[in-house]
C-alpha cells in the first residue's frame, strides 16, 4: 500500500511515479482519482467535524448559562439533538469514506523507484550481464527429451489441461533440485527454511498484494474465503502480519519450497506444450524483511543467490532489469533472470527477484521500532525464486541433452540423484 503520508503530502511525486508505469493509471476513473477526490471528501468531512464539535460546544455551554440563571433553554437542547444527529450521520459518512479510501489505496500499486529504467513493456528491459556459454547447436525441446517420463496425458486426465505427472528419474530430478536449492540457501547464503501452508485466507493474499488484484488468476477453496496460495512469498511475508519488531531482528531472512497454483487467467494460448506454464508447479522461494534503508542492498544480495542456483547448475543465463512497464503491482524494481533453453533457442524467465520497499509492509502491518521507544515504522520486503523447480528441470533436460538421446547431468547433482550421472534417452512421451 502506498504511504497515507506521502499521498496527502507529494501527490504529485506519487502521481508522476504511477504514470511511468502506465498513464491509465492516474487517468480519470482509476482508483488514483477515486482515492483523491475521497480524500478531498475526508478533508471536507473533517472540517465539518469540527464546526459540530465548536457548535456542540458553544450550545453546551448556552445551556448550562441558561440553566444557572432559571431561563428556558428548550431551544437550545432542540439545536444539541440536531447537532448530535448531524454528527452521527457525519459519522456514518466518514466511515464509508474512509472504507472506500482504502479500498482505493488498495488497488493502486507501487510506485516505481528512480533506478527503474523507462518503457512501455518487456521489449524495453535491459540487459545487466550474461553468464555462461549458450549451446547453439540444435536441441529437441523438453517434452522430446523427457518423453514418457513427461506424462502430460496422465495430468490431463487426472487434474485438466496444464497439469503433469512426472516420473521416475524425472520425479527423482524434481525432488533432488528440491533439496538441492534449499541446502544451498540455508547453508551458504544463512536463510531459515521454513514449511508454510499451501492455503492462504484473504487477509494473508491481501497483506502481499495478491488481491483485490489477482483474484482472477487465483484458486479459491469453494465455500471458503480461501486460497491456493500462487507463491511461498504469500504464506512467509505474512509469517509476520500484525506485528511489531525491534530493529535488532532484522534482517529476517527465509527460503521454502511449496507447490504453487495459478489460473494463468491471462495466458490464454501462451506455452500450452510442456512444463513452462503449469497450472501446478514447484517452487523455492527467497524471503527477506530488512531495515528499508538497506532494501536495495538486500535485492543486490538476494538477486546474487539466485544467480549461485544458476551457477552451481551450469545453466547459462542473463540478467535484466524490469521496464516500468513490465513491473509487478507490489514491485518498485525487479531483476529477472533468464535460462538459455537451445530447445527454443532463447532466454526464458526462471526467477524475478523483487524490491517492495515498505509497499507490503504497510499493507500486512509488518512494522519495527528503530528505537526502544521509537514510533512503529513498516519494513521492507524482498522475495525472489531460487528456484522455479519445472522451469529448471526443462533447463536441465535441454542444456545437458546428448546426441544419443541421454540427459548429462551437472556433478553437484550426482549425489541427490543417488549417484546417477547421465538421464538414459526416454521412450516417446505427450506433451498435450
Amino acid at each position: 500500500m502506498i504511504d497515507r503520508n506521502a499521498f496527502r503530502r507529494q501527490p504529485d511525486v506519487l502521481q508522476a511515479a504511477l504514470s511511468r508505469r502506465n498513464m491509465a493509471l492516474v487517468a480519470e476513473g482509476s482508483a488514483w482519482q477515486r482515492a483523491l477526490a475521497l480524500d478531498v471528501e475526508q478533508r471536507r468531512g473533517k472540517q465539518q467535524a469540527e464546526a459540530l464539535q465548536a457548535e456542540r460546544n458553544r450550545v453546551s455551554k448556552l445551556i448550562g448559562q441558561k440553566k444557572r440563571s432559571g431561563e428556558d433553554a428548550s431551544g437550545e437542547l432542540a439545536r444539541m439533538a440536531e447537532v448530535g444527529a448531524e454528527t452521527t450521520a457525519l459519522d456514518h459518512k466518514a466511515k464509508a469514506a474512509e472504507e472506500a479510501f482504502t479500498q482505493a489505496l488498495l488497488e493502486i500499486p507501487n510506485p516505481l523507484h528512480d533506478s527503474v529504467p523507462d518503457g512501455d513493456d518487456e521489449d524495453a528491459n535491459v540487459e545487466l550481464r550474461r553468464w555462461g556459454n549458450p549451446r547453439a547447436d540444435a536441441v529437441p525441446n523438453h517434452w522430446d527429451i523427457g518423453g514418457d517420463r513427461l506424462d502430460f496425458e496422465a495430468g490431463a486426465r487426472l487434474a485438466g489441461s496444464r497439469f503433469s505427472v512426472l516420473r521416475g528419474p524425472m520425479a527423482r530430478l524434481e525432488r533432488a533440485l528440491m533439496q538441492l536449492m534449499l541446502d544451498l540457501h540455508v547453508d551458504r547464503h544463512g536463510y531459515e527454511e521454513v514449511w508454510v501452508p499451501a492455503i492462504a485466507n484473504r487477509e494473508t493474499m491481501m497483506g502481499t498484494g495478491q488481491l483485490p488484484k489477482f483474484e482472477a488468476d487465483l484458486y479459491r477453496l469453494a465455500g471458503e474465503d480461501a486460497f491456493l496460495i500462487p507463491t511461498a512469498e504469500v504464506p512467509v511475508t505474512n509469517l509476520y502480519r500484525g506485528m511489531v519488531l525491534e530493529a535488532a531482528q532484522l534482517p529476517i531472512r527465509h527460503c521454502a519450497y511449496t507447490p504453487c497454483f495459478r489460473r494463468e487467467a491471462g495466458s490464454a494460448g501462451k506455452d500450452v506444450r510442456g512444463l513452462i506454464r503449469q497450472h501446478q508447479f514447484d517452487k523455492v522461494e527467497l524471503v527477506q524483511l530488512v531495515h528499508p534503508d538497506t532494501a536495495h542492498e538486500a535485492l543486490e544480495q538476494l538477486t546474487g543467490h539466485a544467480e549461485a542456483v544458476l551457477q552451481t547448475l551450469e545453466l547459462p543465463y542473463r540478467v535484466v532489469v524490469l521496464c516500468a512497464g513490465d513491473v509487478g503491482f507490489s514491485s518498485e524494481k525487479t531483476y529477472d533472470l533468464e535460462v538459455w533453453l537451445p530447445g527454443q533457442q532463447c532466454y526464458r524467465e526462471i526467477s524475478s527477484c523483487s524490491c517492495f520497499g515498505q509497499f507490503q509492509g504497510r499493507r500486512a502491518q509488518i512494522r519495527f521500532r528503530d528505537q526502544p521507544k521509537g514510533k512503529p515504522q513498516a519494513v521492507a520486503t524482498l522475495n525472489g525464486s531460487g528456484l522455479a523447480i519445472g522451469r529448471t528441470l526443462v533447463a536441465l533436460l535441454e542444456n545437458g541433452w546428448q546426441p544419443d538421446g541421454s540427459v548429462r547431468l551437472p556433478e553437484v547433482l550426482h549425489p541427490y540423484m543417488g549417484g546417477m550421472q547421465m538421464i538414459p534417452a526416454a521412450g516417446k512421451g505427450g506433451a498435450s
